[in-house]
Formats: structure tokens, sequence, C-alpha cells
């Protein structure tokens, strides 16, 4: 250490001063601006420059934003507005640390929401914004872009990220918390991708199911996608009690659009459903089995290793696309498919759905039935 203070105040901040600041030896130094209190340029030993708002006798910071992402005007008028703020008693931040922040949230979550809701928040929240101990309030839209960033090849993940990281960041702005004066996230959007239109050749099925190893966590799960059309996360999650034996059909209580879901299952995915587990979650998670399966990107890497480039890049989703293809092949009507897949509009909606409680049970059984035949014959070939 130099002994030199870590903060000098200047006479005023222009373009021009801002450049021309020199990295401190070691640490970091704050030029505070004394035309506008508290306001400042915090400089780092690499030369990297952050705008800040100092205020109160504790001096608590806020980070505004880097330099040249940020201008000096836009700082500046961000800093005018906070303290003006303060002064009007609408801005008073508490000390809060993001992960004490997200701690609470979570366990509100966990009283309000279902428990696959609140699985979900935890894991997108902790694994890709783990800001620890660092200060809620200095958390700057760079930060969040950065995370952000880093799920460019994976969109899907990168939007529902993002969504969430929107909602705790919300709920971190309305009384009685106010932790944030306004969110970092704002001005973010969602990224709009095309529909995908996707599905597995017969030759593509075929290899993907060869490529499996009937004794892998991970394939059983590939597999029965494949065997009943239903959602990774539904398969992922399927629960002992779940499974009525006798009637060879399985039950979601809970589903993606809110109701439960009885399907049936033929002697293929019931001879993979006998090698599980027969109490608790049929894939349980890698360090816990009181949660559901969560290895699914390395699964699916180490999955598409085995084939390499003889498919044609897939999402597991893609295998339910696969399976209603197949069933339109085999002459299944549409509401069968669409009864099998769990979809909530389609030919039978509205007021014909209300008014039609008929399960179509021994129809869908039917389609499973055949396409199952199908696979066989395809496997057989």
């Amino acid at each position: 250490m130099t002994g030199e203070p870590r903060e000098s105040l200047m006479p005023t901040l222009t373009d021009v001063t801002v450049r021309s600041l020199k990295p401190p030896e070691s640490g970091q130094r704050t030029y505070v601006c004394d035309s506008l209190p508290g306001f400042g340029c915090r400089v780092s030993q690499g030369g990297a420059k952050t705008f800040v708002l100092l205020y109160g006798q504790d001096r608590q910071r806020i980070t505004l934003g880097r330099y040249p992402i940020i201008s000096l005007a836009d700082a500046r008028d961000t800093a005018k507005r906070l303290l003006a703020e303060r002064t009007l008693g609408k801005f008073r931040p508490k000390s809060v640390k993001w992960q004490e922040a997200l701690d609470e949230f979570l366990a509100a979550v966990a009283e309000r929401n279902k428990p696959r809701t609140h699985a979900s928040y935890a894991r997108l929240l902790n694994r890709h914004f783990n800001f620890g101990t660092k200060r809620l309030a200095e958390i700057t839209p760079d930060d969040i872009t950065r995370r952000l960033d880093a799920l460019a090849e994976v969109p899907s993940e990168r939007n529902h990220a993002l969504t969430v990281v929107k909602v705790f960041l919300r709920w971190a702005m309305k009384p009685p918390r106010r932790y944030l004066p306004h969110s970092p996230c704002e001005g973010m959007t969602i990224s709009k991708r095309p529909s995908r239109k996707r599905s597995l050749t017969d030759r593509e099925i075929v290899i993907l199911w060869n490529a499996t190893d009937e004794d892998e966590i991970f394939h059983k799960i590939v597999r029965l996608c494949i065997l009943t059309g239903q959602r990774r996360g539904e398969i992922g999650a399927l629960r002992a009690e779940y499974i009525d034996w006798n009637r060879r059909a399985i039950t979601l209580p809970d589903t993606k659009n809110g109701r439960p879901h009885t399907f049936p299952f033929g002697p293929m995915a019931e001879k993979i459903l006998k090698t599980l587990p027969k109490e608790g979650y049929l894939f349980p998670g890698r360090y816990t089995s009181e949660q559901p399966y969560n290895g699914w990107a390395k699964g699916k890497r180490e999955l598409d290793a085995k084939y390499g480039n003889k498919i044609v890049p897939y999402t597991l989703h893609d295998l339910r696309r696969t399976f209603a293809t197949n069933l339109a092949a085999l002459g299944t009507p549409p509401h069968i498919t669409e009864r099998l897949l769990n979809h909530v509009s389609g030919t039978i909606s509205g007021v014909a759905e209300i008014y039609n409680r008929y399960a179509y049970m021994d129809e869908m059984r039917v389609a499973v039935r055949a396409w199952e035949k199908r696979l066989g014959a395809l496997l057989r070939a």
C-alpha cells in the first residue's frame, strides 16, 4: 500500500478528465465531483473506470455503470435522479447483500407458488446470477448482461433466466422492502425465436435409440420421451406414486397447463419403468433424492457425443414433435394426439371441452401401442 487516499475531490468531472484519470498503484481510487455531492468515478488498479454515487454518513455506494459503456452525462443524470428521490424520501435503500435478498425472495416463492416453480427459480438464479455477498444496490446492467451473454448459445435458457431475474428484482423494488430504486434489468428484452419444426426422421430415431444405454438414467428419460411424447421435465420429475400399474397409465398431478394429465404407456415403456425406483422420484437429482433429475445439459452433451454428426442437431422437445408426427402418419385422429400431448387448445377446446369430459383412454392406448409397434419394426429393420 502507498498510503494514498482512496477518495479524491475534484471541482468537476468532464469527459476529458474522466479519460485522463490514472489508475492507482493498488486497489481502487474514487474521484468525487465537488459540483454534485457523492457523484464520482472509481478507477481500479487495472484501469477500469466505473461511475458511482456515494451517500450517507457511512458512504454507501451505488454503482451506476462502467465507462464508456455508460456515458458521463447519463451517469450524472442518474445520480441527480437518485439524489432527488433520496431528498424526497422515495429512496431509502437498505444495506442488503444479493444472497440475503435472494434467500428472502425464494422463501416467499416457496410459500405462495408451486414446488416446481420454486425449484425452477432457485436453479436459474443460483446458477446464472451468483453474486454472493455483493450489495444488491451495486448490481449494474453490465453485471446482468455479462451473465446473459454467457447463455448466447442456449437462447431458451437465456430467456428463462432473464424472466426470473426480472421477477426477483421487481420484488426487491416493492414495499415494504424497497431494496432498490429501480431494476438493472430495465430495457432488457426476451429474445424472440422462430417456431421450431424439427422432427426426427426414421433413420435418426433408430440411431438415437441405439445410442442410448438401457442402464443410463438420462438415456432412460430420452427413451421414455420417444415412447410417450411427454415433456422432458415431466418425465424427469416422475414419481413412483404417479404410476397405476393395473391400468398401465401415468397421472401427472401438476403439468404446464395447470391441470392433471393421465396417459397410457405400452409394453416398451413398461419395461423401462420397471427398472426404476419403487418410491419417490424415478429419476432423482445428482446430489439429492429429494429433487428430480437436473443433469440435462451434461446428459445431452454426452449422448450427442456418442453418435457424432449422424443426427442433425435437435432438442429433447423435438422428440415430442416426432411422436406427434408419427401418430399422424399412423392415422391417429388429431384430438387423440392432443390428449396424449396434454394440449389445452386444439380440436376440442373452449365450450366443446367443457361438455366433452370423455377421457379417450382406450383410443390413446391404441395410438400408443401402434407407435410402439412401428418403433419396434424400425429397430428390427
